[in-house]
């Protein structure tokens, strides 16, 4: 079967010459191919713009700062003046220094000094405590948090009721009070990891437990008011949550 081939026409010259051919004229001029402007930098032909122009209309100056300052007006504050981080996080090292000082000495307690409660020293001294329970064998990290708590609790609730309608003594100063005095159940912790179990360790667990039982109700006393007319209830009070801790330590 034979096949058609679409040829294009022949013209052939006016001359009359056959050898040469020449096809119609498309109907769509050419198309002239893109070129690319050329580069102003002859050292980079494939750049196709000024590279310093482009620099000049886009250079970066250096950022100037104002002073840092915080605050408006004349009272501003710069970041050299500022208070250090942990006296804005409301933790006086000085102040818990003195504080622990004034515990060590049942003898000469500064009742001025626990007049501003804080939760930075009790939580240091709990801490330490259940650390040293713990290289003793005994995790009471959870339990220590929480007889705290109730103990807090329970002598809130016990001087307030003592003092009637004039008791000033307050949740946040209870547990500050009562972690601060918890210094020498800490030491005795720490001394249980040395000392043989029996009549040693009972009799000092007797010494501490009164020490910290007179430095707490000395404090209680001399910050609350109304708190001289009760200093037994209140001293009996302290010598059974001290006693209840004293036992962690013991058993």
């Amino acid at each position: 079967m034979a096949k058609q081939f679409n040829v294009p026409p022949v013209i052939f010259p006016s001359d009359g010459n056959p050898g040469v051919q020449q096809r119609r004229p498309s109907a769509n001029p050419p198309t002239v191919p893109f070129q690319p402007p050329r580069s102003s930098n002859p050292g980079i032909p494939f750049m196709s713009f000024d590279i310093g122009s482009a620099v000049a209309s886009t250079s970066f100056s250096t950022p100037q700062f104002a002073s840092a300052t915080i605050g408006g007006g004349g009272g501003s504050i710069g970041f050299e003046d500022e208070p250090p981080l942990l006296e804005e996080l409301g933790i006086n090292t000085k102040q818990i220094y003195q504080k622990t000082l004034s515990i060590l000495n049942p003898f000469r307690i500064k009742p001025d000094l626990h007049e501003d409660g804080d939760l930075s020293g009790p939580f240091i001294f709990l801490m330490a405590f259940g650390l040293f329970q713990l290289l003793a064998g005994k995790i009471h990290f959870g339990i220590i948090l929480g007889w705290v708590v109730m103990a807090s609790m329970f002598l809130y609730v016990v001087f307030n009721m003592l003092a009637g309608r004039n008791g000033n003594l307050n949740l946040y100063r209870c547990v500050s009070l009562i972690g601060y005095c918890m210094l020498p159940i800490v030491i005795l912790s720490a001394l249980s990891l040395f000392l043989p179990g029996g009549l040693v360790i009972k009799v000092l667990t007797g010494v501490f437990v009164v020490w910290s039982t007179r430095v707490c109700t000395r404090l209680l006393v001399e910050l609350a008011s109304y708190g001289d007319e009760h200093r037994g209830l209140i001293a009996y009070a302290c010598f059974l949550i001290y006693m209840l801790f004293s036992l962690l330590v013991i058993f």
